[in-house]
């Protein structure tokens, strides 16, 4: 075992401030009851609760291995997929808030009846379903070449033990690659339809239309820095050949930059930047001290209206 360094000691520090405020968030939504009939909303609980499940479980993991503790492999295994699928649910769940978000603006007058609560649950089951593949593949594929003897060891739990032949690591890759191909095209796709529908917008109706397109592109910027972080272990790869130090470094980076930094952009493009969860957030977060909550409904209403003035 060895102390804990300024790295690591940042990292709490950053995982601890992360985790609060999506706590906190956490209980503003189950607080109110109003926010549980709106389907964003639901998806951005679904979001909050997947990031901070992850943040903490990997957090245990990174800390295990700096110790290097050791654990039976087959606990190992199964926390290392709840990871995975942890890791694969939030891009798809902000791929389902942009469509989501393309139904409200593209297709008023059917929003009511596509985004209800028992929609936003089948779908989020079938984010789960589409997550859980990528991890069905590392098990299976580990299963194939390793012996009933590794199960059965104890060692340092990380994810790379999951892959110990290059063919796992290109299957893997595969997967992840195909998932981001579906997500990129379906966040362009809403993208172009909600940049067709803001630029016949006017007044009002495209404040609302801009609104919805920008939560489009910071969707599209966390995808983003989501595909950086499947890459991030061929460079990392390259450079411990090179320079174990530099190595150690740029993953401490990669780590911060394409892991953190993009589970911190969910609260601000939900969280901070919708008037009426900021209230009900400023609400309990100061102990009821702050008492203008704004109705969930009026803004869902006024974009009704504004939507069918621009269908007519």
């Amino acid at each position: 075992m060895r102390p804990l360094n300024d790295q690591a000691i940042i990292v709490q520090v950053l995982i601890s401030l992360f985790l609060y405020i999506d706590l906190l968030m956490i209980v503003t939504f189950f607080k109110k009851e109003a926010f549980h009939s709106v389907t964003r909303y639901i998806f951005f609980a679904h979001t909050l609760i997947c990031d901070c499940t992850f943040l903490v479980i990997s957090d245990v993991l990174l800390l295990l291995s700096y110790l290097r503790i050791i654990m039976p492999t087959s606990l190992c295994m199964l926390i290392c997929a709840v990871v995975v699928n942890l890791n694969v649910a939030t891009p798809l769940t902000l791929t389902a808030m942009s469509v989501e978000r393309y139904v409200s603006i593209c297709m008023p007058l059917r929003h009511a009846e596509l985004s209800t609560p028992q929609r936003a649950a089948h779908a989020i089951l079938v984010v789960q379903a589409m997550a859980s593949v990528l991890m069905l593949v590392t098990m299976i594929s580990l299963a194939v070449v390793m012996p009933l003897d590794f199960y059965l060891s104890r060692r340092v739990c990380s994810l790379e033990m999951l892959q110990t032949h290059a063919w796992q690591k290109n299957l893997t890759n595969a997967v992840s690659q195909f998932y981001f191909l579906l997500m990129s095209l379906a966040i362009c796709f809403c993208y172009v339809k909600i940049m067709g529908v803001a630029r016949v917008a006017s007044g009002a109706d495209r404040s609302s239309m801009n609104k919805g397109l920008r939560t489009v592109v910071l969707h599209a910027l966390q995808l983003l820095l989501s595909l950086i972080q499947l890459w991030c272990p061929f460079v990392e790869l390259a450079v411990l050949q090179i320079d174990l130090h530099m190595f150690v470094n740029l993953r401490y980076f990669d780590y911060v930059m394409f892991i953190l930094a993009p589970r911190c952009l969910v609260p601000l493009v939900y969280g901070l930047r919708d008037e009426s969860f900021l209230a009900a957030l400023k609400h309990y977060a100061f102990f009821g001290c702050y008492n203008k909550i704004t109705p969930v409904t009026k803004d869902k209403k006024n974009h009704r209206k504004a939507s069918q003035r621009l269908q007519t």
